[in-house]
């Protein structure tokens, strides 16, 4: 029998299954079960969304998710959350997982290996990309990365890897940016060299990192604006965030795929050069002259 109350949202859809099979100790009205079924069908929404927004969702009273948890013998519904935004930001078999289905789909008659389909599913996430972006919310995100007066990059794992590269391109258009926390001093410091209006970009995917999560809650709280490029509408930082971009990562690759994650940083970049003209352009040379002085002393 599952352990009681299920710490994992493995174990929790065990106890479902237990429950609508007559297999536990515990009961539950019919409402109850599709309530806890819908909730594990969606671990995204579930994890972040408030128990208001939820109970609307689902069609019932915030009293009855708290009902619900405490019959399951969680505390109380953030006890039942918890369990649902752990599974959601550790991830802890999503990487071994993606491995597995590599594996198991791998074509060993293939002559270049896995390489042709990544390059197939890269294509449809590239597709995908533009079709999901609003042109509103890009303009609007460049107009605000080439005007705020400090703008910081965050992201952890690979995603670090892709606020340098966003912070290097606009750092050769324009002044005062950087990845967060580029001076390895903390976190907390580095939000403290902001005031509010200035603009945080945060990245991050399934399984999200908590660290950045609990940043661009930070920032919000302290009145700086925070753009997020994550991967759906329930994602964590989707509701943080005053612009949003929902990017398609989906691969065989054992990790998430960076593609189209990297193809909109770029256009971004890209069109804030656009934006700027003249004064990027004049950046731009000045960076040279500097280049070739360094040279020169070489």
């Amino acid at each position: 029998m599952t352990s009681f109350p299920p710490d994992t949202l493995s174990a929790l859809e065990q106890l479902r299954r237990e429950i609508d099979a007559g297999e536990s100790p515990l009961r539950l009205g019919s409402r109850s079960r599709h309530v806890l079924a819908t909730l594990i069908d969606s671990p995204q929404q579930s994890a972040f969304g408030s128990i208001s927004e939820l109970a609307a969702q689902l069609g019932v009273n915030a009293s009855t998710l708290t009902r619900l948890a405490q019959r399951l013998g969680y505390g109380g519904f953030g006890d039942l959350q918890a369990v649902f935004r752990r599974e959601l930001t550790e991830g802890s078999h999503f990487y071994s997982d993606q491995a597995s289905r590599m594996l198991a789909d791998s074509d060993e008659t293939e002559r270049l290996g896995c390489l042709p389909r990544l390059a197939r599913q890269e294509s449809t996430n590239l597709a995908g990309l533009l079709e999901r972006i609003d042109a509103d919310t890009f303009n609007a995100t460049v107009g605000r990365l080439a005007t705020a007066h400090r703008v910081r990059i965050h992201g952890m794992r690979q995603f670090h890897s892709l606020a340098l590269f966003m912070a290097y391109g606009l750092g050769m258009l324009r002044a005062d940016v950087a990845p967060l926390d580029s001076s390895r001093q903390g976190v907390a410091d580095a939000l403290a060299q902001l005031d509010r209006g200035d603009l945080l970009v945060v990245a991050s995917c399934f399984p999200y990192t908590p660290s950045v999560i609990a940043t661009a809650e930070i920032a919000v709280r302290h009145g700086i604006d925070v753009i997020a490029l994550t991967d759906t509408a329930s994602s964590p930082l989707a509701r943080l965030a005053s612009h949003t971009f929902l990017v398609p990562n989906q691969s065989v690759f054992f990790s998430n795929s960076m593609c189209a994650f990297m193809l909109l940083a770029e256009g971004i970049v890209s069109e804030v050069a656009a934006r700027l003209g003249d004064r990027g352009v004049t950046a731009l040379k000045h960076r040279e002259r500097l280049i070739g002085e360094l040279n020169a002393s070489l």
